[in-house]
C-alpha cells in the first residue's frame, strides 16, 4: 500500500517536497515512479528510481529542478521538487514495480497510492 502525502500550495517559482510511504517489507524490492495528472490532461511521468536509487529517470520537463530519493529503512521516496511552475499544477501520484525497464509507463506499474494535490499559483 502507498501513501502520498506533502503536497500543497506554493507559489511560482516555490518549492515542495512530496513523500510516498509505503508499507509491506518488501518495500526495497520495487522500483517507485512518481506521475502527475493534471487537468483535462492524461498521466504524465514525472520522476523514477530502482529498488536500489542506483537508478533514476526524469522526465526532460523537471530534469535540473526536481530531485528523487529514498530512504529504504523508512520505506519512503521523496520528490524534492524546485522552481515550480503554475503548468505543473496536478494530483502526484506515486507507484510501485517490481522491474527497472519500462519505468516511465504508468501501465507498468502495480500498484499506486491515491495522489497528493499540488497547486502551483502564478
Amino acid at each position: 500500500q502507498l501513501q502520498a502525502s506533502g503536497g500543497g500550495l506554493v507559489q511560482t517559482g516555490g518549492s515542495l517536497r512530496p513523500s510516498c510511504a509505503a508499507s509491506g517489507r518488501t518495500f526495497g524490492d520495487y522500483a517507485i515512479g512518481w506521475f502527475r495528472q493534471g487537468p483535462g490532461s492524461e498521466r504524465e511521468f514525472v520522476a523514477a528510481i530502482s529498488w536500489s536509487g542506483g537508478y533514476s529517470d526524469y522526465a526532460d520537463s523537471v530534469k535540473g529542478r526536481f530531485t528523487i530519493s529514498r530512504d529504504n529503512a523508512k520505506n519512503t521516496v521523496y520528490l524534492q521538487m524546485n522552481s515550480l511552475k503554475p503548468e505543473e499544477t496536478a494530483v502526484y501520484y506515486c507507484a510501485a514495480k517490481r522491474s527497472w525497464s519500462g519505468a516511465r509507463i504508468p501501465n507498468e506499474y502495480n500498484y499506486w497510492g491515491q495522489g497528493t494535490q499540488v497547486t502551483v499559483s502564478s
